[in-house]
């Protein structure tokens, strides 16, 4: 008898399902985030992304990279360390994603107006820090998209002290269709891989900047976008972009 073995065009098409789910299922939410953030660009006010876990990989395709709006500022756990002057040992836990006041000591490191928008993106909705924020948000007047898998939220009890889950604090949500615990292909032994959520993330984000961008274009403005730091005059070119934001992005570690 020959070993149980994964069929790998399969394995991929769980893959392709879920974007092409995104794609069909999703438009409307993302136009509608499209539009909050492009009101808030135009509106004096920049786009603030926060995510934990590999949630931050959503975060990391808005802000700060080439091809992607200068005026986006990633929100993370770690700038409790990294300015903040916490201990790293307070952070290098897993479950501290679970603390809600963790979202209050990353808010007041960072410079939030009244006209910046929110993206916050967890796949289970569930933890303290990511419902937490969102309250922050809403709470001083931002508006917030949430990107979240709607069926595994809504398959398991909240972690949040409140009972709230993420989709029911924010304005827009974005559904990233993916399966409850995330992985979608079952292998033999009962286990899974593939999970789906980093690339619909990363799908729904750069659907996002392009709609934000033809609707910058559309009235008259040439969109501020970085380009690549590794092609010549990139470091001339985003240096006076960000010039513009100075005390309201960070820079990235490399």
């Amino acid at each position: 008898m020959s070993n149980p073995t994964i069929d790998r065009p399969a394995a991929l098409g769980v893959l392709q399902d879920a974007m092409d789910r995104v794609v069909a299922t999703q438009r409307a939410a993302i136009s509608e985030a499209a539009r909050l953030c492009t009101e808030a660009l135009t509106g004096e006010g920049i786009i603030q992304a926060f995510g934990t876990g590999h949630s931050r990989s959503f975060t990391m395709e808005i802000a700060g990279r080439a091809g992607g709006l200068v005026p986006a500022n990633q929100l993370s756990i770690k700038d409790v360390v990294m300015y903040g002057g916490a201990d790293p040992e307070e952070i290098l836990d897993p479950t501290r994603e679970r603390d809600p006041l963790l979202a209050h000591r990353v808010w007041a490191l960072h410079e939030i107006h009244p006209a910046d928008v929110f993206l916050i993106a967890s796949n289970s909705g569930i933890n303290g820090a990511v419902v937490e924020m969102a309250r922050l948000a809403r709470r001083n007047g931002n508006p917030v998209v949430a990107v979240t898998s709607l069926a595994h939220s809504e398959a398991v009890p909240t972690r949040d002290p409140d009972g709230e889950r993420l989709f029911e604090v924010a304005d827009v949500v974005i559904d990233n269709c993916g399966v409850p615990g995330d992985a979608a292909y079952d292998l033999p032994g009962g286990a899974r891989i593939v999970p789906t959520s980093t690339m619909t993330s990363v799908l729904i984000a750069q659907l996002l900047t392009a709609e934000i961008c033809a609707a910058l274009v559309a009235q008259g403005i040439d969109p501020p976008v970085y380009i690549s730091e590794n092609v010549e005059a990139g470091d001339a070119h985003n240096a006076a972009l960000r010039e513009r934001y100075a005390t309201r992005i960070r820079r990235h570690e490399p």
